[in-house]
Parts: C-alpha cells; structure tokens; sequence
C-alpha cells in the first residue's frame, strides 16, 4: 500500500506540469491580436476618435484572415445611405478555396450602430476628416473587428515634429539607461 501511495505522489506533479504545459500553448495559440494594421494610418493622420466595428465576410475571406492575408495600406471607410463601407482593403484568395474564391479588394460593409453612423457622418461634413481603418483583429468570441479612426490629415512639419520628438525621446532613454545599472 505504502509503495503504491508514493509511486502515485511521485507521477503526480508531471502531471500537472503536462496539463499546464497543455493549456498554455492553447491560449497562446488562440490569442487575440491584430491581424493587419495600417501603419502608415498612424504616420499620416492625427487620430481624434476610435470606433470599433464589425465586419461583414465571406467564409473564406475569414478563413484568409486567419491565414495573415490581410492588408490595409490604402484603404478607407465611407458611409453611403445610413450605411458604412470598407473601401480598398485587400483580403488574399485563400488557397484551399478552390474555384468557390471571394473578389480580393470587394467593397465591405461595417457593421455598426445607427446612431454611431450618424454621428460619424456629421463629423465627416466638417472640413478635414477622413474616416480610416486602423486595423483589424479577432475578438475573444473569435468574430472579426475593425478599428476605425475619424483622422485629421497632417502636414508635413507636423510629421517633422513628431519624428523629432521620437527621436529625442530615445536619446534621453539611451542616456539615462547608463545610470540605471
């Protein structure tokens, strides 16, 4: 009796190590993140408000998603008749779709609230604003969303600035990195 209880406590903590192991390579796997971005948004444009979106996709433009084929750099939002449009933003043919493909640079419709809609296109009649998408990721439910940003273009010095600033900014960490240690 004696010898089963031990070899049993002994079995036990590989166990646990095995299970943990397990469910922590699930989550890294399942974890939520962006799955394009537009850098050049946050380059070009001053962000002044972030709204989130759903979006309406085919199966296999998911299923690409999914994949990593998604791309972002040109593409814009625009509202047509109380609804809002993903224009420009290419999703890559997934490959194991066969001849059953979806039209890459599609327009796509965003899904969201009546009110928000509203309250975007009055912000868009001002002069200046643009409605960009910032990127695009997986919820935790598995549903895709978009980031939206109503955006100011800015002007060159403006980016001049900010590149400046940045590298001022780096400079002083590399400098006080030193006195840390």
């Amino acid at each position: 009796m004696r010898s089963f209880c031990s070899g049993f406590l002994q079995k036990w903590p590989v166990v646990a190590i095995i299970v943990q192991m397990a469910t922590k390579s699930h989550k890294d796997k399942n974890k939520p993140g962006p799955v394009a971005v537009n850098k050049k948004a946050y380059r070009n444009f001053e962000i002044i408000e972030k709204y989130e979106a759903g979006l309406g996709l085919l199966g296999t433009e998911v299923k690409s998603l999914r994949a990593g084929g998604g791309d972002l750099s040109g593409s814009y939002a625009r509202i047509e008749s109380e609804q809002c449009w993903l224009v420009g933003a290419g999703i890559a043919p997934y490959q194991q779709a066969g001849n059953r493909q979806h039209d890459p640079t599609r327009k796509r419709k965003l899904l969201l609230h009546k009110m928000e809609i509203r309250k975007i296109r009055t912000k868009l009649e001002q002069r200046g604003f643009t409605f960009v998408p910032l990127k695009i990721y997986f919820n935790e439910r598995g549903l895709a969303k978009i980031e939206l940003a109503l955006a100011r273009g800015k002007r060159q010095y403006d980016k001049r600035q900010a590149i400046a600033k940045r590298d001022q900014k780096r400079d002083i960490d590399r400098s006080m990195k030193k006195y840390r240690k």
